[in-house]
């Protein structure tokens, strides 16, 4: 097992005596090759950081064809994934992360790739209306103008599940569960795992990869 400390995350005593790779906040596509390269013949990986973080590993291990890595993850406090995967955090998810097992969760990615392990909200360039249509599978999301789209991976199959909050409504939200969100819009700026595009597009989509992943899970 190695251990992956994102930025300054803190790394709870119980991953102490296990090796680690130091690591930048989000980190790069470097970072993460490098963390590769010292996990060697290592099965298990265990994430200190953000739903970034462990994002960009994931992404990483799609790429590399090495999604059979069992990867743990430990975030100091709640976040979108850890609350989607039902994971305990601080000293109780470095504890799991030692002596919990492994098992295969959906893996929710995009179009180009990137893997989403908490929550993606579309919304319009400087936060407007976001203008456009979104289905979940067949069935339609909205159409028209929203505040804001939210798509978040499911523990479950069939692995995503989408909403939208549509302007001055107070209603409950209904949620949407399918195995492909897409999006067709007039530009839409993507925030995945608190890390936002540079620029808008017109169109995006989340779907479950062939393969799932392999977290250590309660």
């Amino acid at each position: 097992m190695i251990v992956i400390r994102c930025g300054s995350a803190p790394v709870p005593t119980v991953l102490g005596e296990h090796p680690r790779v130091e690591c930048s906040e989000v980190p790069t596509k470097e970072d993460v090759n490098r963390a590769l390269y010292e996990i060697g013949h290592r099965r298990r990986v265990v994430v200190c950081g953000t739903d970034a973080g462990l994002a960009a590993l994931l992404t990483r291990l799609l790429r590399t064809e090495n999604l059979d890595m069992e990867v743990a993850y430990v975030a100091e406090d709640p976040t979108p994934a850890t609350r989607a995967y039902d994971l305990p955090t601080g000293s109780a998810a470095a504890k799991l992360g030692v002596r919990g097992e492994a098992r295969e969760v959906p893996l929710i990615r995009d179009e180009t790739g990137t893997v989403l392990v908490g929550e993606a909200t579309v919304t319009g360039p400087g936060g407007a209306h976001l203008v456009g249509e979104a289905y979940a599978d067949d069935e339609r999301i909205f159409s028209g103008e929203i505040d804001t789209l939210t798509v978040r991976p499911t523990p479950q199959l069939p692995g995503v599940r989408a909403t939208a909050a549509r302007p001055r409504r107070v209603l409950r939200r209904s949620w949407l569960p399918a195995r492909a969100v897409q999006l067709g819009t007039e530009a839409g700026v993507i925030t995945r795992d608190g890390v936002t595009g540079r620029r808008a597009v017109k169109r995006t989509s989340f779907y479950r990869h062939t393969e799932p992943w392999r977290l250590v899970s309660p």
